[in-house]
């Protein structure tokens, strides 16, 4: 960890805190638009600040984090944690989404088996004739 008045760039700080792999896909979610430092969209060499809000998107996930330390260095993940803190409504908004594709996938309905070849043969036929 480092002092907070040293100067640390936002695709550092994201690969330092565990949130993506490596720079490169910090530097590409970044700029992809998936990263916001304050509400608005910003470049990879921003600096970052203590007690700044980044919002940035994973996946299906949204996720709302406040900085609380700064660090240069990709460290474990138990010190990673301790380099930011997620909102309580983006906890609670992640579960509730995760719920949510959860219970319609559910309502899908997965099939009990893989269709054999005459199943196979019959979905074919349905849909020649559906064209």
């Amino acid at each position: 960890m480092t002092e907070s008045n040293s100067k640390i760039r936002l695709d550092k700080w994201l690969w330092a805190a565990r949130f993506f792999k490596t720079r490169g896909l910090a530097k590409a979610a970044v700029e992809g638009g998936k990263v916001h430092y304050e509400g608005q969209r910003c470049k990879v060499s921003k600096t970052v600040d203590v007690g700044a809000k980044i919002t940035l998107r994973q996946g299906f996930d949204e996720k709302t984090v406040i900085i609380k330390q700064l660090s240069e260095q990709r460290r474990g993940a138990p010190e990673a944690r301790e380099l930011y803190e997620e909102t309580p409504e983006s906890i609670k908004e992640r579960i509730d989404k995760a719920e949510l594709r959860r219970l319609s996938n559910a309502a899908q309905g997965a099939p009990d088996h893989k269709p054999n070849k005459k199943e196979r043969r019959d979905m074919q036929r349905f849909k020649q004739f559906q064209q």
